[in-house]
């Protein structure tokens, strides 16, 4: 057993999987999730686990090259904006939350906190850094 890093044995999986440039969504509560996207359903309690411990562990694990956020999160949830921007350091792009909803499908799988915050989701899209040597 792994006493250290990602432990849910679903989410390491994932990860492991993933390819250059694949999408992988860290959710809130209420992101609808289409059918046939793999779903990583961790939602607890309302805020347990919070969107930002989620988040923090997935980057921890993954290389990211960008990042696509919903436009409406600047306003509607500007303190959660400032802390999600503090995390990236890659480049992010925003879309409205429609288009941001309908890049769901093509991602390799949603993973769905306990967050109930307006705007809580984010798509990280996986890099090569630290796969090949030099």
């Amino acid at each position: 057993m792994r006493r250290q890093g990602i432990l849910h044995p679903q989410i390491s999986r994932i990860i492991s999987e993933m390819g250059h440039t694949d999408g992988l969504v860290v959710a809130d509560a209420g992101l609808p999730i289409p059918k046939g996207v793999e779903r990583v359903d961790l939602a607890f309690l309302p805020g347990v686990p919070s969107f930002l411990t989620v988040l923090d562990g997935i980057l921890a694990e993954l290389s990211i090259e960008g990042a696509l956020l919903a436009q409406e999160i600047q306003e509607a949830n500007p303190t959660l904006w400032r802390e999600v921007q503090s995390r990236l350091q890659v480049p992010i792009e925003y879309v409205p939350h429609q288009r941001f909803k309908e890049r769901l499908p093509s991602v390799r799988a949603v993973i769905r906190t306990g967050e109930c915050t307006p705007y809580a989701n984010v798509i990280l899209f996986s890099s090569t850094q630290g796969i090949f040597p030099g």
